[in-house]
Formats: C-alpha cells, sequence, structure tokens
C-alpha cells in the first residue's frame, strides 16, 4: 500500500484558523511530526501532504492548511493555495477552538457547495473551561456535534479515525479502470508505444496501475510496442480478448487489430475512473462545431518540459488544426493551473489525470458545465479525431 499513488488515495484535508492545532492533530493522528509546531501563528504556509496508511481507513493523504484567518498580502497567497487543497479533499476536518466559528462556518459552506463532508473538531479541549458548553455553541451554529480533542495530550484521535472511516466514499475506494472489459483468464494485449516522453527504464502511471488491475483479475497480460504489434498477435494463439492501447497510436492499432478483439485506450480507461465519461464522450461532439475562430484550451496533470513529441502540446492541437484549420487558436495549461473562466473556450480537452484524484477532476468538470462549455478527455478526442470513437468501448 506504501505504493499506491497519491491520486488513488483520500484526501484529508484539515481547515481552521491559525494557531487552531491543525498541525498538532495531524501529528497526533499519524503518531509522527509532519507538520512543524509553533505557537507563532501562521507557521503553516504551503500546504503540507503525507501520504499514510491508517488502519481502518487505508491509503490516504493528509493535508495540513495555512490558517482561514492570515492576513497581509503573502496571506491572501496562503488562502488561495488552501482554496486549490478544496477542489482534491475528500472529507475535510474543521478544526476550531473555541465557539466564534463564523470564518470557519463560511469556509464549511464552501466545502458543501463541492459535496465534501466536514467533521467538526474542538481542539485544545484540555485549555478550556468548560469543553461541554462550547460544544454546544458549536453544534447550535454548524448543526454538528465537534469531535472534542486535545492534540497535545493525543486525546479523542481514535474518535476521529472512526469518523472519517463512517465517510469513506466507497465509490472512491472501489472504483477499477476495466470495469466489465474483462474477465478472469481472458487475454488482455497492450500496445505501449515508448516515445521521448516514456520515462527510461520506467512505464508510465496508466501503464503500472492497468497491468495490476489485470493482474489482480487474473487475466493473461501480453504487451509490445506500436512496431512489434504483428509478431505478437503472431505468437498469440487466438486473438486477445481486449486490445488496451496508447491514444496516439489508436489508428495504428485499429488498423492492425482482429476483428473479434475489443480496442479501447489508457486515457479512455481513466476517462471513466477519475472523471464522467458521458460528459466526456458529448464533449467529443463540440469538435465538430469548431471553426478557426474557436478557441480550445488543453488541460494537462503533469508539469514537464515539452517535447517534439508531446501529445498535448503538438500532437493534438496538428490533430485539430489539420481538421480546422491553421488559425484555431489553442491554450495549453498544466498542473494545478486552470482558469476559472472557461467562458473563452469552446471546448477543454483534458488529460487521463492520471496524477490527480477523481474529485479534483470531477471540479473541473462541474465547473465546466457550470459555464456549459464541452469538456472532453484526450483519448476521446483522439478516437473521434481519426473517426474511430463509434469503435472503441467504453465502460460507464
Amino acid at each position: 500500500m506504501n505504493e499506491t499513488p497519491r491520486s488513488n488515495r483520500l484526501h484529508i484535508a484539515f481547515f481552521g484558523k491559525r494557531n487552531s492545532g491543525k498541525s498538532s492533530l495531524i501529528n497526533a493522528l499519524t503518531s509522527q511530526t509532519i507538520s512543524v509546531v509553533s505557537d507563532v501563528p501562521g507557521t503553516t504556509t504551503d500546504p503540507v501532504l503525507k501520504a499514510m496508511e491508517i488502519h481502518g481507513i487505508g491509503p490516504c493523504v493528509f493535508i495540513d492548511t495555512a490558517g482561514l484567518d492570515d492576513e497581509g498580502q503573502l496571506g491572501e497567497l496562503r488562502i488561495k493555495q488552501t482554496l486549490r487543497v478544496m477542489e482534491r479533499t475528500d472529507i475535510a476536518l474543521m478544526v476550531c477552538t473555541d465557539g466564534n466559528i463564523t470564518r470557519e462556518m463560511q469556509w464549511a459552506g464552501r466545502l458543501k457547495e463541492k459535496d465534501v463532508p466536514v467533521i467538526w473538531v474542538l481542539n485544545k479541549c484540555d485549555l478550556l473551561d468548560a469543553p461541554q458548553q462550547t460544544m454546544r455553541q458549536i453544534e447550535q451554529i454548524c448543526g454538528q456535534v465537534p469531535l472534542p480533542v486535545s492534540a497535545k495530550q493525543r486525546q479523542g484521535t481514535e474518535e476521529i479515525h472512526r469518523r472519517i472511516a463512517q465517510l469513506l466514499p466507497d465509490e472512491t475506494m472501489n472504483r477499477g479502470l476495466l470495469g466489465g472489459l474483462v474477465e478472469e483468464g481472458e487475454t488482455v494485449m497492450l500496445v505501449m508505444p515508448q516515445d521521448m516522453q516514456a520515462p527510461k527504464g520506467r512505464l508510465i502511471l496508466p501503464q503500472v496501475q492497468t497491468i495490476r488491475e489485470l493482474l489482480d483479475r487474473k487475466c493473461l497480460v501480453m504487451s509490445c510496442t506500436t512496431d512489434k504489434m504483428d509478431q505478437m498477435l503472431q505468437a498469440l494463439a487466438r486473438p486477445p480478448r481486449l486490445i488496451i492501447t496508447d491514444s496516439q497510436a489508436f489508428k495504428t492499432v485499429y488498423e492492425k487489430k482482429p476483428k473479434d478483439s475489443r480496442l479501447t485506450s489508457f486515457s479512455i480507461l481513466f476517462a471513466q475512473y477519475k472523471g464522467d465519461i458521458d460528459y466526456f464522450l458529448k464533449g467529443a461532439e463540440a469538435i465538430g462545431r469548431l471553426t478557426e475562430d474557436s478557441r480550445v484550451l488543453i488541460a494537462e496533470a503533469c508539469t514537464h518540459a515539452p517535447m517534439t513529441e508531446d501529445i498535448g502540446r503538438v500532437k493534438i492541437p496538428n490533430m485539430l488544426r489539420k481538421r480546422i484549420g491553421g488559425g484555431l487558436q489553442i491554450d495549453v495549461v498544466s498542473g494545478n493551473d486552470f482558469p476559472e473562466d472557461l467562458s473563452p473556450y469552446s471546448l477543454v480537452i483534458h488529460c487521463g489525470a492520471c496524477m490527480f484524484t477523481r474529485k479534483y477532476v470531477l471540479n473541473r468538470i462541474a465547473s465546466a458545465k457550470e459555464q456549459h462549455v464541452p469538456m472532453t478527455n484526450y483519448g476521446v478526442a483522439i478516437a473521434c479525431l481519426t473517426g474511430i470513437l463509434d469503435k472503441v468501448e467504453i465502460t460507464h
């Protein structure tokens, strides 16, 4: 479990005012010194992330954030970083130390808008003269009895673990990449071109995750590069039940695949695993409505130096301009840089988002939906542009 990618872990974020003891509470919950603790308000600046394996919860990431009441120009920047943390939060802990929770209620409202469950925690109970009275005061305002905790004395942490376990999102924890595409004993062939973007000596995360799930499902897994696909098919006694390819090789693999073999791509698998495949499929229809006056946004989860073969910055733009015309305007963003205002765009094309949590991707999709901007995914877009989208296997 220590090797579970961060993007597949439950993200648990701690919010609260400065000096509310968020950092101390995380250290108490993990029995480790994860965050720097100080009596000086505002010690935590940028969000601090720690991947953990917690009994009863599983693989997760604890996120310590700056105080909600941070001040000054730097404070405003830190609050913006905290707002971004909300986009990837599965469960939130709202940490307070008294009954004055006006600021906390404002942030709890933001979390509610994003369908993030909130656990209210009253920290530093060992320092309060009447903790029960303070708990009742908080309950009257937020409608939830806060969990009494003393991070310093490490009291109440077991109850927090239990409350988190009760709120585990089953869908996030149990989703599979392959859905009903394969069954035990079936042969699956992976076509994995090793271009300039592939890390030397390693496979990329979507490939590793797909192979692992196929092995867990007791499938027979064969892999090859695109140029060895013919030899691989000849070596097999019968056609593979399913072929999974890198999206950029879609056209070549489709032309070579046996008639009885089903076809999909790593990117399309991640489209349903991390996002909203139905919205992505509908969004692909917008490609047919693009003109040279249109503007398209391509969003990458990874932050890497652009390559000459880059799929998001080179290959997809070339395919689009070949179809639409050279005047098509295409913007590219990467990592956490995703514009709040999507209204200038006729279409958003997102990568497979293997580096993002499902919650984060769904929040981006929700933003596109609210602004009535079509959105699709690399694999879906390439299949559409090559004319084989209706022939590709989609899991819902």
